[in-house]
């Protein structure tokens, strides 16, 4: 699985695994799998956090559509300092999530960890407000664009066809059909309407 989400070989992936087991960032056993120490939980918040600032600072301060921020941001989370993480953490008024909705872990490493519902998950006349979006895939995104489907969008299921697994919404007097994997890539929160 790893192989394949980072495009390179299970040999290269096994021999990362094994370097990073020896520097005590995880507990890797063939065939079984890893998971990350306390150490290495640290790091990876670190990289996340650096991730997020760089695509909210791109998307803000460099007008980089929301579709291109995380390819650009892979490239560049690695190399910043943590002075420059500071200075564009405090430039962009200290944000809490990123373009696509997705929190920006704390300078201490602190997470908000919220209830992960999907827009698939919903029922005809649910009422929701888009938390996050997963920004894996810029196609998916583009789309979503095109609908006003941003983070803090409000919208009604209309409509769920059971066999094909098409989910109907509406949105600002506008009615959009998404699949269900489409539906399945975007976070929400219900809404309580009387």
């Amino acid at each position: 699985m790893l192989a394949k989400r980072m495009e390179c070989s299970s040999a290269t992936v096994t021999g990362m695994l094994k370097k990073l087991a020896h520097l005590g960032w995880v507990v890797y056993k063939p065939y079984h799998g890893v998971t990350l120490t306390e150490s290495g939980q640290a790091i990876a918040l670190e990289v996340i956090r650096h991730h997020r600032l760089l695509e909210t600072y791109l998307a803000r301060a460099l007008n980089v559509p929301w579709d291109r921020v995380h390819e650009e941001a892979e490239r560049l989370e690695h190399a910043l300092s943590e002075y420059l993480e500071d200075r564009i953490d405090a430039a962009l008024g200290h944000p809490t999530i990123d373009p696509h909705g997705s929190p920006i872990p704390s300078p201490n490493g602190a997470i908000a960890n919220a209830t992960r519902l999907h827009l698939s998950d919903l029922a005809v006349g649910d009422q929701a407000e888009i938390v996050e979006i997963n920004d894996h895939d810029p196609k998916l995104l583009t789309h979503l664009a095109q609908f006003k489907l941003f983070p803090l969008a409000q919208f009604t299921v209309k409509a769920l066809e059971p066999f094909d697994g098409l989910i109907t919404i509406q949105t600002a007097g506008q009615t959009h059909v998404l699949g269900r994997a489409s539906a399945g890539q975007i976070i929400v929160k219900k809404l309580d309407v009387p």
